[in-house]
């Protein structure tokens, strides 16, 4: 499966990153490309720890469910699937500041590897392994570029 510990999807991502501008347009959804790289860039900072959202309820009653679901394959994220709550970017945001930090936090990933990878549960999926992180990492990110045609 795709994941972001392995150094072709990295720089498949990062190279579709590189294609994004201010003025692109959203295939789907609400956000902008500023917004929705400082939301990409958020979901890295779940990965390594520094934001740690509690687990929702949905999420405890059906996480362990999805999961392996979710992750168990190839398969692209669902258009509109829902966010962890505490993700979502409504202000607007500098493109250029938000693409440098989503790069940055990207980077403390795949450098650090499965060692930099929290143990704090997932709000949805609740724990997930280094391995996992690296697969939905990849996803969410994919998902993200998808919407702008990236």
């Amino acid at each position: 499966m795709k994941n972001l510990f392995d150094s072709a999807n990295i720089a498949e991502i990062r190279a579709r990153v590189g294609t994004l501008t201010p003025a692109s347009r959203p295939l789907w959804g609400k956000m902008g490309p500023a917004q929705a790289m400082a939301h990409v860039a958020m979901s890295f900072e779940l990965a390594l720890g520094e934001k740690r959202p509690p687990r929702m309820m949905v999420g405890r009653v059906i996480g362990a469910l999805i999961k392996p679901k979710a992750l168990g394959n190839d398969d692209p994220m669902f258009k509109n699937s829902p966010t962890v709550p505490g993700l979502v970017v409504q202000d607007s945001r500098d493109f250029d500041v938000e693409c440098a930090r989503l790069r940055e936090l990207m980077d403390r990933f795949v450098e650090g590897g499965p060692s930099v990878c929290t143990r704090h549960p997932h709000a949805f999926f609740g724990v997930l392994s280094p391995d996992e992180w690296a697969i939905l990492m990849y996803k969410h990110t994919d998902h993200h570029l998808r919407q702008f045609g990236a």
